[in-house]
């Protein structure tokens, strides 16, 4: 079989299979829409951690490290370009301020509303692409020099798995449709993936924090939803 399947990249693959469930969910109305969220959630937590388990194995062949940047980035695009895309949509879906647009006939269907939202999700999975493969082309280059990366240029994708799960929580603290704020954020996040700015680096205690907000998250959305 073509590719790698050691454990280095086992929490890669779970990651994308736990996106790809969370897509189907969000679209198809298996269960609620912000179920979706879960799984990004998982997803998060996955990348959390598979470069940590990646980097124990020291007789890497530099295929199996090529191969890992190379896949972790498609995961990161499923999990957190297309996944929150789809939130995004099944979130309009049931707004009462907004539940409909998408229903209607073309071209009926086109509507300030509809063509703002719509033009928001394909900025934000163009600039998650864009991000992911300047990340793929400048780490290639770091681990040919033998440098390490202390820093990033641009806002990580994977900050996905934390913040929209944050901004899914208001729907239920405040009990308000917080649709536009989706949305909004998910502008924003777009043009911070592809600024050029520089981000520290994370440390693994930080990984840790976030890990456990995460946690917190996930808790507080199942109490709200049961």
């Amino acid at each position: 079989m073509i590719g790698t399947f050691s454990y280095t990249v086992l929490l890669t693959y779970l990651s994308a299979l736990s996106a790809s469930a969370g897509i189907v969910i969000t679209l198809t109305g298996i269960g609620h829409p912000y179920v979706g969220i879960f799984f990004l959630m998982v997803s998060g937590f996955c990348d959390a951690f598979d470069g940590r388990v990646a980097r124990r194995k020291k007789d890497r062949t530099d295929f199996e490290k090529k191969f890992g940047i190379q896949i972790d980035s498609l995961s990161d695009l499923i999990a957190f370009g297309v996944l929150p895309i789809c939130i995004a949509h099944a979130t309009v879906g049931v707004s009462p301020a907004f539940n409909g647009i998408w229903g209607h006939p073309f071209p009926e269907n086109i509507t300030f509303s509809s063509v703002f939202f719509m033009a928001i999700m394909l900025w934000y999975i163009l600039a998650a692409l864009i991000r992911l493969a300047y990340y793929n082309v400048t780490e290639e280059e770091l681990q040919s020099e033998g440098g390490r990366r202390t820093y990033y240029v641009g806002l990580p994708v994977t900050a996905a798995a934390v913040v929209f799960p944050l901004v899914m929580l208001l729907q239920y603290l405040l009990e308000q449709d917080i649709t536009l704020v989706y949305f909004i954020v998910m502008l924003v996040m777009g043009i911070a993936f592809v600024s050029n700015v520089k981000v520290p680096k994370i440390s693994f205690k930080v990984i840790i924090a976030l890990c456990i907000i995460g946690l917190a998250e996930f808790i507080t959305l199942i109490v709200y939803l049961n």
